[in-house]
């Protein structure tokens, strides 16, 4: 097996489900695993979330939630947007909640539940201001009940997506719930109120008690990450990811000497470089040599030093005793120190989600 791997702590993917779960009953927990469980490994991330107590599963893709069937996982699955209208047919006949916000994408998914034989439990989305997808407010009520004309369907549930909810006190969110509670009450009042409503992320979990309706929506918590930083503090998230390498080769460079491509970095004291086998072929950014970013040897931080290449990082090391083989922890603790993803996406000025689901499908995944 190749020396840089992801390992994946499994029991703290069911940790942090086990403490979602007890933050937000009575509402169920819905694991969301697009992304390939946002770069943990989507089967074996369900799997642990299952059997912790997650009730449903999410995937953005048809694919995805197939890949989840063929797996024998027999949970309910939730597309998280509306698929292509070719795409439609393979969701029915999988058993995926089908999320629809068209009438166009109602009409494809009545006509593929019949040729299935099957009803079709649909997710009806309403964009309450995000703008990205969904039917309008003023338009949800009509949609509905195109959905409750046709025999082949079940309208299961009704749900949002919020724009802002990892900033607290931020008063859009309120805004956003109003609107989608207005929605809730017209199909209430036509009988039309589905078995599930739903418009929580992780954010709103955690942040908006009021938005948690009967089904939450766990993402980037789940892995153990906060959705925001200003959230970090609020639940007992454990980390599930730590991506680590080893030393293949180490030598002296003596001052004034450069470094890697472009020879960018040039050492002012004789020190030991240490090469890692990793780079920003397998997701580590090329950009984090110039941002100041540590990993960790032998316990201690270490700069990375010249510029990343494809399959290769450099390490200064200083005057430390450091070998071929010995570990490079570049997302994780090793002893006493700590490098997160949140660092890195602190220097990257991006998200820790982006960090994670980057990690290349060529980094082998290894469960614990």
């Amino acid at each position: 097996m190749r020396a840089t791997r992801a390992d994946v702590d499994l029991g703290a993917i069911a940790h942090n489900v086990g403490v979602l779960k007890g933050l937000v009953a009575p509402a169920a927990v819905c694991a969301v695993v697009k992304a390939d469980g946002y770069g943990h490994g989507a089967i074996a991330v369900s799997r642990a979330a299952l059997a912790a107590g997650a009730d449903w599963l999410a995937v953005a893709l048809v694919e995805e939630g197939v890949v989840l069937r063929r797996s024998e996982i027999d949970a309910p699955v939730l597309l998280l947007s509306q698929p292509r209208l070719d795409d439609i047919a393979a969701a029915v006949r999988f058993d995926l909640r089908v999320c629809v916000y068209t009438p166009e994408a109602v009409e494809a998914v009545a006509e593929a539940a019949k040729r299935e034989r099957r009803l079709a439990r649909v997710h009806l989305k309403v964009d309450t201001g995000m703008n990205r997808v969904g039917v309008a407010p003023q338009d949800a009520l009509a949609l509905a009940r195109r959905i409750a004309g046709h025999g082949s369907l079940e309208l299961e549930g009704v749900f949002t997506h919020l724009a802002v909810a990892d900033e607290p006190g931020h008063p859009f969110t309120d805004t956003q719930l109003d609107r989608f509670d207005a929605v809730v009450a017209e199909l209430d009042a036509d009988g039309l109120r589905p078995t599930l409503l739903h418009a929580a992320n992780s954010a709103t979990a955690i942040e908006h008690p009021r938005g948690r309706y009967d089904l939450v929506r766990a993402g980037i918590s789940v892995y153990g990450i906060p959705p925001a930083p200003v959230l970090a503090d609020r639940v007992d998230l454990r980390p599930a990811m730590t991506l680590r390498s080893e030393v293949s080769m180490v030598k002296r460079v003596g001052a004034g000497e450069g470094i890697s491509y472009g020879l960018r970095h040039v050492f002012d004291r004789e020190t030991t470089v240490a090469t890692v086998p990793v780079g920003y072929a397998d997701g580590v950014s090329r950009r984090l040599s110039a941002l100041g970013t540590d990993v960790l040897v032998g316990g201690r931080r270490c700069p990375i030093v010249g510029t990343i290449t494809m399959d290769q990082l450099m390490v200064d090391c200083g005057d430390d005793d450091v070998a071929v083989g010995d570990e490079v922890v570049l997302i994780g603790r090793q002893g006493d120190e700590c490098v997160t993803a949140e660092e890195w996406a602190e220097r990257l000025d991006t998200i820790a989600y982006e960090v994670v689901c980057g990690i290349g499908p060529r980094v082998p995944r290894r469960y614990r």
